[in-house]
């Protein structure tokens, strides 16, 4: 995939290219994060996520800061992560 720009907007076929993988929640396709301007938007919009997917969402936000150098200081994400594990 090839972003034009590190906003966080994606357009419908630079979406449809990501894997799985490159999403918080990949069997909904949901929170996009194929850079780290997308891992602050899912930051952002975690608390959106459904309440019984929180914990899955939380967990690959902090794989993908992880992957892409980033610290997340949320308190909300770091609970969330360590819930259901």
């Amino acid at each position: 995939m090839t972003t034009k720009n590190h906003s966080d907007k994606l357009d419908a076929e630079e979406r449809r290219e990501l894997p799985d993988s490159d999403f918080g929640l990949p069997e909904e396709r949901e929170y996009p994060m194929p850079d780290a301007a997308h891992v602050r938007a899912a930051e952002a919009y975690f608390r959106y996520a459904p309440e019984n997917k929180r914990g899955e969402l939380a967990r690959n936000i902090l794989k993908k800061a992880k992957k892409f150098g980033m610290d997340v200081r949320s308190q909300t994400i770091l609970d969330w992560a360590e819930k259901e594990k």
